[in-house]
């Protein structure tokens, strides 16, 4: 198979899990959420790092370093648009316009990025890359979320 092949599928998929996200997101909002729910989701996707088993999805140090930090520095973004609220007695994530546009220019600036960087990056690093860019976004959002949750989780029960 064409490597372009391997760029426009693997865009394909990312679009089609940034509109998961973005739905998944939506109805959770609708739902009391708890810590299982925040923390889980990282444990999850951390089963993709069986990837680095192949020779191909093997990085340098480099790209390491540059994957975890433009996620870290992403992962702000998230952060910044998640909160919990407390409603009848359960703590709530906040819906927020700003994360659907966050979570699209994301998306957008993934797929410019991968069309971009897989003329010089082989595919099988770049995605090795992209998928620890996506996680390193991912932890630091969840343990802020977590922490979030926690606050008002305490605040929450010391007022009962």
């Amino acid at each position: 198979m064409n490597p372009m092949n391997y760029v426009v599928v693997s865009s394909i998929g990312a679009v089609i899990m940034g509109s998961l996200a973005l739905f998944v997101r939506m109805k959770a909002a609708k739902k009391p959420t708890n810590a299982k729910k925040i923390i889980l989701p990282p444990f999850f996707m951390a089963t993709g790092s069986l990837m680095y088993v192949v020779p191909e999805f093997r990085l340098t140090p480099m790209e390491i370093g540059e994957a975890i930090i433009v996620g870290m520095l992403f992962s702000i973004l998230l952060i910044k648009t998640s909160n919990f609220e407390i409603r009848d007695n359960n703590i709530y994530l906040k819906r927020s316009k700003a994360f659907i546009y966050i979570l699209v220019g994301l998306l957008i600036l993934r797929l410019v990025l991968k069309a971009i960087l897989s003329t010089t990056i082989d595919i099988g690093q770049l995605s090795g890359m992209f998928f620890l860019l996506a996680f390193s976004m991912i932890v630091p959002w969840r343990v802020a979320m977590y922490h979030s949750y926690m606050k008002l989780y305490r605040e929450l029960h010391i007022r009962k």
